[in-house]
């Protein structure tokens, strides 16, 4: 193992999420900033985040999952300090940016908690990086996506397997964010998506499986990624399935999207149908995941073989100049 260079970091970046009731509205501002979606959407998610006290679980998450990863680089190195900056809400990874220009930090590895290539997951963190740095002599290295990596893909089969244990001829759904087709058709998400489950299913003794979207948040004159949690749910009971596991791949941890549109919203539609559905957890801070995003900081100081699982082979270390450019907006 190579020495501690003292002026190295590790920053997880994330989406940010409202701490309280007063945050609510101003986060949700943040994150729609410029894009056309309607008022009366904007204030149907803020009815989600109130149900939960107005409180996003994602903050809570991510400081566990950075203090599992401060206690594997104490106890395995490479001794480097973790930061937290986030895109919508405090702590901003500009403010975040300054904080580790005034400590010293000139590089800095970089954890987006999203696993697949799309706009908002990877090129608008990568235009967020660009802006934070600006002012500063830091170095920043983005580490390569984990959508195919084993620290990804095994918690989820252990996941799934435990309640296929118990419901064996569940139907496993993979859900994932909607996002418009412009945005698809101008990057891999789909395709990484579809992998994930493949391997996830596959390894976990799935013989089927489905691949569906949920949250859509857009204008209604876009197309979205389809189908639907809920409408396919519909689906699933025309057609006689009873049991079904919902399998949240598209997300890292237990936030909003996952708590509400499944934990909540499509678990009604499930009971209403008849349907016996569970909702399998995310990875959270799970052992393997941590351990994932210190072996992709060894590969990008030399120190580790890139690991992953399947046929896509690794995400590239350094996004091509173009890649998941951002969508055209259309106004309703």
């Amino acid at each position: 193992m190579k020495e501690h260079r003292m002026n190295e970091a590790i920053l997880i970046l994330s989406f940010g999420g409202p701490d309280g009731p007063e945050d609510v509205m101003p986060f949700l501002e943040n994150v729609l900033r410029g894009r056309p979606v309607p008022r009366e959407r904007m204030l149907e998610v803020a009815d989600h985040y109130h149900h939960f006290g107005g409180r996003s679980p994602i903050n809570q998450q991510n400081r566990e999952l950075i203090a599992a990863l401060q206690d594997l680089l104490a106890r395995q190195g490479p001794a480097l300090p973790v930061y937290w900056g986030n895109r919508n809400w405090h702590p901003l990874v500009g403010d975040t940016f300054r904080k580790m220009a005034d400590h010293g930090i000139t590089r800095v590895y970089v954890f987006a908690t999203s696993m697949f290539s799309s706009y908002s997951g990877c090129r608008q963190y990568l235009d967020n990086l660009e802006a934070a740095r600006a002012g500063t002599n830091i170095e920043v290295l983005k580490l390569r996506l984990g959508f195919n990596h084993p620290g990804f893909i095994e918690p989820l089969v252990t996941n799934l397997r435990r309640e296929l244990d118990t419901l064996p001829e569940a139907r496993p759904v993979f859900t994932a964010h909607s996002v418009p087709l412009a945005m698809a058709s101008n990057s891999l998400y789909v395709e990484q998506l579809t992998e994930a489950s493949r391997l996830i299913a596959g390894l976990a003794g799935a013989p089927a499986f489905d691949l569906v979207y949920q949250s859509r948040s857009g204008a209604h004159g876009q197309p979205w990624l389809e189908p639907d949690i809920c409408d396919h749910l519909r689906t699933l009971a025309a057609q006689g399935i009873r049991d079904v596991l919902v399998v949240p791949v598209g997300f890292i941890s237990d936030h909003m999207e996952v708590l509400y549109d499944l934990d909540t919203e499509a678990a009604a539609l499930a009971v209403e149908l008849g349907l016996r559905m569970r909702r399998v957890s995310t990875v959270g801070a799970a052992p393997g995941f941590v351990s994932m995003i210190r072996e992709l900081v060894l590969e990008r100081r030399g120190e580790a073989e890139k690991r992953w699982l399947g046929k896509l082979g690794p995400a590239p270390d350094l996004c091509a100049a173009g890649c998941c450019p951002a969508p055209i907006r259309v106004r309703s």
